[in-house]
């Protein structure tokens, strides 16, 4: 089987493995994640006047998107722990959905890349958010967590969006 198209989670007789990354050179490698939680007019409002019980929604989310992402080896149990040189968490109020945009960027220099640590921090930034606001809005939707982009590495750079 190709190399590009084998399971690397999985050796040669279906078992889950950490994959080696020994031998990879260290390159600096980038990932971007978004997503979005849907949420009423009305309780977007709220966020914007700092009228949330549980206090400044878009702050609070945002510190733990940064925590989770220095901690998701801890969280997906292949992960590799990984010396995280930067993590930008942010989320941004829009009307249009209505909701929460939150987009997180996470850089390091390292043997392997940053995919799950940006996706993580959307992930639980995103939950935050909905556990901030379930006390006025039970119809909160966390929706399209995915990878925008990665950069570095032995596969090089991929634009999703």
């Amino acid at each position: 089987m190709k190399e590009e198209s084998r399971l690397t989670h999985i050796d040669e007789s279906g078992t889950a493995r950490m994959v080696d990354v020994g031998d990879k050179a260290d390159t600096i490698r980038i990932a971007i994640a978004r997503g979005e939680v849907h949420l009423k007019p009305e309780t977007v409002n709220l966020i914007r006047q700092g009228l949330m019980k549980k206090g400044d929604v878009l702050s609070v989310a945002q510190i733990a998107g940064v925590m989770a992402a220095k901690r998701t080896h801890e969280l997906i149990p292949l992960c590799h722990p990984l010396p995280i040189h930067q993590v930008d968490v942010q989320l941004v109020l829009d009307d249009a959905l209505p909701g929460v945009q939150i987009m997180a960027k996470v850089r390091t220099f390292g043997k392997t890349g940053v995919e799950m640590e940006a996706l993580t921090a959307v992930s639980v930034a995103a939950l935050t958010v909905y556990d901030m606001v379930k006390a006025v809005e039970k119809t909160g939707r966390i929706q399209n967590i995915r990878l925008v982009e990665k950069h570095g590495g032995r596969s090089g750079d991929v634009i999703n969006e």
